[in-house]
């Protein structure tokens, strides 16, 4: 027996315009109603389970008709509970009081305000401690520490603005003191063994990421003045080493500020301010540095090689630039491999050693220093075997101009060069 009553059957069909139901049809129709009942309350249950709520709603009972392509109920909404209200005249009748909405009124009612989409925008609130000059952050010429003792007042009758000052770095005590250290150690003892200590503690200790900065800007700084310092440029070169050796600190972020003073450590017109100064191995070294920095970040920086190769080809080509520059852009290029030797050096060879030959022969150049230098220039081309091996395997032409150098200055002429650099030929 079916818990649906044939009176509740006979009300619906009554409302839909069937008059002449008979009662044995209401009786009959009565179970299935109740299945049907059944199974969307089912279905609805399973709706409000995967939703994660305790309570069915009327989009559960509508996702319940879609799955059984049965048209969905229009206006119903699951804003409140529904009160249901006794019929009169029926005892176990009941409806749903709705109230009556005049079209008018939802014609004129004002519409309600479109829902904003959710998004999301990121911006660097600061960079190492300092606050970037974007549309985002507040401008930088308002952002000032408050008076002591003075309150904030807006001036131009405008309202107060919050502003917040920028990040502070804050170092520990010991941080302080390590870093005033190894700065003492390489601007005045750079020769002593405690400076060869601290050089190791710069590539191995993992608690020097805060001080990478500040060891960044101390480098650039002292670079810029420090260039007739022969023995305090060669401490930093070795500093720069250190740092890069150290696994535990980030150091590709500051490479936009220190590739500049490595570089001019190597190319740079004068470096050092007495004779006696070796600036030919610091170019040696910082030639090696600069190829270790391209090798080690060129996958994350795809142009660092590019503008590093760039600015030595230019200085090595440029007939205004010094021997030395042209020396330190040389042990550049050959340090990159021998890709680059093949590209730059090999292809502009001929008309370099047109630029060079003057400055070679005693009876063109009466400049014994100069002379000298451009030896030694000629050296670092031919004490590459990598160099001697493309010119004489891969570059016929370059192989016959330096066949004709040997022949024009002859072995006793090379024998008397002075220098390590013509080692390789005596």
């Amino acid at each position: 027996m079916s818990i649906v009553p044939k009176e509740t059957i006979e009300v619906i069909a009554q409302s839909i315009g069937i008059s002449n139901l008979s009662s044995d049809a209401a009786l009959a129709l009565a179970p299935d109603v109740e299945y049907r009942l059944r199974e969307i309350i089912q279905e609805s249950i399973k709706s409000m389970r995967h939703s994660r709520r305790t309570t069915i709603t009327a989009d559960d009972v509508d996702a319940a008709l879609t799955l059984r392509n049965v048209e969905p109920v229009y206006g119903f909404a699951s804003g409140g509970p529904l009160r249901f209200k006794r019929a009169i005249g029926h005892k176990d009748l009941f409806y749903i009081d709705d109230k009556d909405v005049d079209f008018k009124d939802v014609i004129e009612a004002p519409l309600p305000k479109a829902p904003l989409d959710a998004s999301l925008v990121c911006h660097w609130l600061a960079i190492d401690g300092v606050q970037p000059a974007i549309p985002e952050n507040a401008p930088l010429q308002v952002i000032a520490p408050p008076s002591e003792g003075k309150n904030f007042e807006p001036k131009n009758e405008l309202l107060p603005v919050d502003i917040k000052l920028p990040v502070k770095h804050v170092l520990s005590r010991e941080l302080q003191l390590y870093f005033d250290k190894i700065t003492e150690l390489t601007l005045r003892r750079s020769d002593s063994p405690l400076f060869k200590q601290a050089l190791v503690s710069l590539a191995t200790d993992s608690g020097l990421h805060p001080l990478v900065p500040y060891f960044i800007c101390f480098i650039k700084d002292e670079v810029s003045r420090g260039l007739q310092d022969f023995s305090l440029l060669f401490a930093l070169m070795r500093v720069v080493s250190s740092l890069l050796q150290n696994r535990h600190i980030n150091i590709q972020l500051y490479l936009h500020d220190l590739m500049p003073s490595v570089v001019t450590c190597l190319v740079a017109r004068r470096l050092g301010n007495r004779l006696a100064d070796n600036h030919w191995e610091l170019r040696n070294y910082t030639a090696n540095l600069v190829a270790s920095i391209c090798k080690r970040f060129g996958h994350v920086y795809n142009e660092l090689q590019t503008r590093v190769t760039k600015t030595l080809i230019n200085a090595l080509l440029d007939p205004k630039k010094s021997l030395t520059q042209h020396y330190g852009a040389i042990q550049g290029l050959a340090a990159l491999g021998s890709n680059v030797v093949r590209l730059l050096l090999l292809s502009n060879l001929e008309p370099y050693m047109r630029l060079l030959e003057p400055d070679m022969l005693l009876e063109k150049q009466k400049n014994e220093m100069k002379r000298h230098e451009a030896w030694r220039v000629y050296g670092a081309l031919l004490k590459k075997s990598a160099i001697v091996d493309l010119v004489w395997k891969d570059d016929l032409n370059s192989g016959r101009l330096l066949v004709s150098l040997f022949d024009l200055f002859g072995e006793g002429t090379l024998s008397f060069i002075p220098g390590p650099e013509m080692s390789l030929f005596l």
